[in-house]
């Protein structure tokens, strides 16, 4: 088994044929346009147009996805005015065929700038929702702040200081579940992204006690895992969206959760590696994060 069993094509046409799959089981789909460390504006407006292509692709085929894009990805590292603008473009494309924007959040530095970007963003569309990261001491308030977006809600998986983060795992999990039960009460629409049966029973229980329809929430999960429980969910009627990555850049997108928390790996390295590989992949994926981050210090 190789990364392909976890990213959903090398270009538009595979990943389109991916999402079909999926929709054919009743699960949507929200696509990454992968890649990491773009700080040159030729790199951004590759990924622009890439995301471009890819709303007209889901246009054409009729099919159930929308997008997700990393605002660094776009140029957020390079000059903040340059990725609105890049930004703008795709969220006016996708605002004329009624397909849903999502901001990924990342690390703790562009939290603000990201939000500014969508504030700015929101006076003109609707079609925009974000991330709250659970682990973040602000992330109660950022929930409060956004309870009439669609937001996506995560557990966080960069490595934050204890200044600005929870660093228990308990206090992130029950920080979590306080989040996900908030925007289900308050909220316009939740995305609960968990791979956890425990939470998502938790889910299950919460809704059926506070009478809030399934239209209000669905799960998401990533490609390629937990496959059993996203489709049974689906015959349950729970509304289910796999987060679909694409494009040659697959390894980076494992190196950035390795980078960021080596657990977060866990049911990657399951999946993807067999034991004798381990070894051999652990020393290039170190080499590889190293150059990585390095060119990233050079060109900041």
């Amino acid at each position: 088994m190789g990364a392909q069993s976890v990213v959903a094509g090398t270009n538009i046409s595979e990943t389109i044929t991916s999402i079909k799959e999926l929709n054919k089981h009743g699960i949507s789909c929200t696509v990454d346009n992968l890649g990491e460390f773009v700080f040159e504006k030729s790199e951004a407006t590759t990924a622009k147009n890439q995301i471009l292509a890819l709303i007209q692709a889901i246009h054409d085929e009729e099919v159930d996805a929308h997008i997700s894009l990393k605002p660094s990805q776009l140029g957020l590292d390079i000059d903040q005015n340059f990725c609105l603008q890049n930004l703008k473009e795709i969220v006016e494309l996708a605002d004329q065929y009624n397909i849903f924007v999502n901001f990924d959040m990342e690390d703790y530095a562009r939290l603000h700038p990201s939000f500014e970007l969508m504030g700015e963003l929101t006076k003109e569309h609707q079609n925009i929702g974000t991330v709250i990261q659970a682990y973040f001491l602000e992330s109660e308030e950022n929930i409060q702040r956004f309870k009439n977006y669609r937001l996506r809600i995560v557990k966080g998986a960069y490595k934050e200081p204890a200044s600005l983060a929870y660093q228990d795992k308990s206090e992130i999990d029950k920080n979590y579940i306080k989040l996900i039960e908030y925007h289900l009460l308050n909220g316009k629409f939740t995305s609960i992204a968990t791979h956890d049966h425990n939470v998502i029973d938790h889910v299950k229980q919460f809704v059926k006690v506070n009478n809030i329809s399934n239209d209000k929430f669905e799960f998401q999960m990533l490609y390629g895992f937990r496959k059993e429980l996203q489709l049974q969910l689906a015959k349950e009627g729970y509304n289910i969206c796999t987060y679909v990555p694409f494009g040659v850049d697959w390894y980076g997108y494992f190196m950035r959760r390795l980078a960021e928390r080596p657990q977060n790996l866990t049911l990657v390295s399951k999946q993807v590696f067999t034991k004798k590989t381990n070894t051999a992949i652990g020393l290039t994926v170190s080499a590889f994060v190293v150059g990585r981050l390095s060119k990233r210090r050079k060109q900041k």
